[in-house]
């Protein structure tokens, strides 16, 4: 079942995203969820099964794209489809807000993630992300820039 994200989720959905590989020290997955729950909480997406987080999807649209973040299945129901139903869900409701076009971004070295986005239709567009700070949950120790 997908269901928008409940107050008593947080500390399982931030072990699922730990347990996932998406946590980074200069991204405080405790200030994402409370950033994303106060702006937009129906488009923090949870997969439940046997009341059990095994999936999450962070959605968002801001006029001109929407976004995918966080999406995640837990290693132990990986490969039946669930990432997939996971990313549906997440465009249908970018659908249904009229956005035109969906972007993500997939660390470059993470090849398992950048593999299953093109089995499923996604490409590399020719573009260069750029990114800057303006809260600084933590910064990483060796660059101070992320």
């Amino acid at each position: 079942m997908i269901r928008a994200y409940r107050d008593g989720d947080h500390d399982d959905l931030v072990a699922l995203w730990q347990l996932g590989g998406l946590t980074r020290p200069w991204n405080d997955p405790d200030r994402d969820i409370d950033r994303k729950v106060a702006q937009d909480p129906d488009h923090l997406l949870v997969l439940e099964a046997d009341d059990r987080l095994i999936g999450s999807v962070m959605v968002g649209y801001e006029g001109h794209r929407g976004w995918i973040n966080y999406l995640v299945v837990h290693p132990d129901h990986r490969g039946r489809g669930l990432g997939r139903v996971l990313v549906n869900e997440a465009e249908r409701r970018l659908g249904a807000l009229g956005c035109p076009k969906v972007n993500l971004q997939v660390r470059s070295s993470n090849r398992s993630a950048v593999d299953f986005y093109r089995r499923i239709g996604y490409s590399v567009d020719d573009v260069v992300s750029m990114g800057r700070r303006l809260d600084a949950d933590q910064l990483p120790p060796t660059t101070g820039s992320r």
